[in-house]
């Protein structure tokens, strides 16, 4: 299918299917929607040279290059990869990344946290060296011929047990020799623990460090706090710093989440870069619908615009050259290469090519599925038992869902989060409509973004 749009001057043209992205003038904007619409050619003809006062040539030229475009499969390409969708789920799959859950415990209490406080509606655990140590054996049993393995410390807050932290990345870097693997270990954290030997150690081993921040103070103070009710932007903004400095501003990102109370969150998000942050990410929150902080369908609107704004202050950015400039994940495409087809259409792996691990061994699809017993995988120990919730997450690609046959992100975004269209439908091939009209808007201010660098030189 073909998606038009116009955003901060551009006028542009994607083919979804090929990946093909034209930008056009107004005339030939205007001609590649009619053709679509399968107007006659000479309506397009006439409709054209009188609403721009060009002459019939000039039209026909412009009917001509949209027909070779289309010969060549650059344009109203039809789709070649829905009748393969079945054989994506029967691929061998072997895991390539675990989530470690090293602590289902917290020393903050977020309003909007998915966790229970860091508890996932259980109790209080902390992973022991020996269940991480299996873990660690598990992963690389099941990783087939895969070299390059992931390791994500993860909780609650992970650093509420950093010595076994270190202990892990030791016996990791052990088995990696005896192996023949790579691991590639990265840490989320609330910067409540930060400190400089943390610091160090974070930067000797982590490949990527995710640090939670909402934004402005008053933003983060309203919903991340700790057990006393006290604000945490002042706590951790200076560790927060001297992480991102030390890491030479890479190799990290900052990862917020906004809601119903932020809805201006570009503003938050500009606040983080004028700190000095460069890698910045910042989520929708996905709660339910009687939660006071939940996005509604009437926020839609203005948080479409704020992704907008933000694209179009991060240009003007790039343009003035002073390193004021920075990354905004949800922008980061590539125009030229990015996933293969396989990955397009099946997304992220979950429940197949990755797992979380709780302390006790447990084994489920991701994070945001731990402590729903309906999700449980099996175990370090025994391995994967409930082989039938494995084959519905192979199962669950971009063609398993009806509403996205004919979207054009859908090469995109995969489908979107399972965890989010599970929590929001009930179902995991079901589609969460607040998120997907945020996501599809990220990806046209992505696209415009590149469009820009590679048409201006930036």
């Amino acid at each position: 299918m073909v998606h038009q749009y116009k955003m901060n001057g551009y006028n542009i043209v994607l083919d979804s299917e090929s990946g093909c992205i034209h930008t056009v003038d107004d005339a030939a904007y205007d001609a590649i929607e009619l053709y679509g619409k399968k107007k006659p050619a000479d309506e397009i003809i006439s409709t054209i040279s009188s609403r721009y006062s060009i002459s019939t040539a000039e039209v026909e030229e412009i009917l001509d290059d949209i027909e070779t475009l289309k010969k060549e499969r650059k344009l109203f390409t039809e789709d070649l990869f829905s009748g393969s969708a079945e054989l994506f789920k029967e691929r061998q799959s072997v895991v390539k990344a675990i989530c470690l859950h090293v602590a289902h415990a917290c020393n903050m209490t977020c309003e909007y946290c998915f966790a229970g406080d860091g508890e996932y509606s259980g109790q209080r655990a902390i992973m022991s060296y020996e269940t991480g140590k299996r873990a660690l054996d598990w992963l690389i049993e099941n990783s087939g011929t895969r070299k390059n393995l992931e390791v994500d410390f993860f909780g609650g807050e992970p650093l509420l047990d950093f010595d076994v932290v270190k202990k892990l990345v030791a016996y990791g870097r052990i088995r990696e020799k005896e192996s023949g693997k790579n691991f590639r270990f990265t840490l989320t954290t609330n910067g409540m623990l930060l400190s400089d030997e943390v610091i160090d150690f974070l930067n000797e081993e982590m490949s990527n460090v995710v640090i939670s921040l909402d934004g402005r103070k008053d933003v983060n103070d309203n919903m991340r706090r700790t057990h006393s009710g006290e604000g945490t932007y002042d706590i951790i903004l200076p560790a927060f710093k001297k992480l991102a400095q030390s890491r030479g501003q890479r190799d990290y990102y900052v990862r917020g989440t906004y809601t119903h109370y932020n809805t201006d969150f570009a503003s938050d998000v500009l606040h983080m870069a004028d700190l000095g942050f460069k890698e910045l990410s910042i989520e929708p929150v996905v709660a339910p619908a009687d939660a006071p902080y939940a996005l509604r369908e009437s926020d839609i609107p203005k948080l479409l615009s704020e992704y907008e704004r933000l694209a179009c202050e991060m240009l003007e950015r790039k343009r003035e050259g002073k390193g004021r400039d920075f990354t905004f994940y949800h922008y980061m495409i590539d125009l030229t290469g990015g996933p293969c087809i396989v990955k397009r259409v099946s997304g992220c792996g979950v429940g197949t090519e990755y797992v979380a691990v709780t302390p006790a061994g447990d084994l489920y699809p991701c994070h945001q599925f731990v402590g729903d017993e309906k999700f449980l995988l099996g175990n370090i120990y025994d391995g994967i038992t409930n082989s039938q919730v494995c084959d519905e997450f192979k199962s669950c690609n971009v063609y398993s869902h009806e509403e996205c046959s004919d979207c054009f992100a859908k090469l995109y975004c995969s489908g979107g989060c399972a965890a989010n269209a599970y929590h929001t439908t009930g179902s995991i091939t079901g589609v969460y409509d607040l998120g997907c009209q945020l996501h599809k808007k990220r990806i046209e201010c992505a696209i415009m973004l590149k469009v820009a660098e590679m048409e201006e030189g930036l």
